[in-house]
């Protein structure tokens, strides 16, 4: 199994983070958040360096308005130390961001062990292999799979007037839905055999 490793991007934090609120501020640092999908309360803790900014922002914000101009999750901060985004809360962030992987499967040519490509979403390859891309849109990508089977996209309007279930990929919208991971084993398990049959290695992300 392949271990995931964040790259900082900030997606999650975009799609989550939409549904992340916050309910009550308790102190400078501290919050109660509602995780919109679920209804869940849950307290956070904001870090240190980036509690000013979150204050000023909560406190300048209007509850009344039924919609925001902020795309994405008020704890996503620009990544002080580096490229990409920080999570301001990231010790205390709630199981729905803790259990999320953007991508969930890598692809290495067999004879040279290069990586070659990543599966993200339900079944969707991120590769500039044009053999593997063929391979996929041939033998893989139509194969049943159990979100699109039994799981309904998760409907929902940020203001009045705004679309429904907009702009989420499909696997973040399984994760909104709770399509665990383990539903799907038979899928991956025709993947991976369909890649072994001609030359790839797929690793699933623990």
């Amino acid at each position: 199994m392949a271990k995931f490793d964040c790259d900082w991007c900030g997606k999650c934090c975009v799609s989550f983070g939409e549904f992340i609120k916050i309910e009550r501020q308790l102190t400078e640092k501290d919050y109660y958040c509602r995780y919109g999908i679920t209804g869940e309360i849950f307290p956070v803790h904001v870090q240190p360096e980036f509690a000013d900014e979150i204050d000023e922002e909560f406190a300048d914000s209007d509850p009344k308005k039924t919609g925001s101009s902020r795309k994405g999750c008020i704890f996503m901060r620009k990544n002080p130390e580096g490229k990409g985004f920080a999570c301001a809360i990231y010790p205390t962030r709630p199981n729905i961001c803790r259990e999320f992987e953007c991508y969930r499967m890598l692809i290495h040519h067999q004879p040279d062990g290069e990586m070659r490509g990543k599966v993200i979403g339900i079944n969707e390859l991120r590769t500039h292999d044009e053999i593997l891309a063929a391979i996929w849109n041939e033998k893989i990508a139509h194969l049943p799979h159990p979100f699109n089977n039994h799981h309904a996209p998760a409907e929902h309007a940020h203001a009045s007037g705004a679309p429904a279930a907009h702009g989420h990929d499909s696997h973040i919208l399984a994760h909104i839905n709770d399509l665990a991971h383990g539903e799907d084993e038979e899928w991956v398990a025709s993947v991976i055999t369909v890649l072994a049959a001609h030359g790839y290695h797929a690793d699933p992300v623990e």
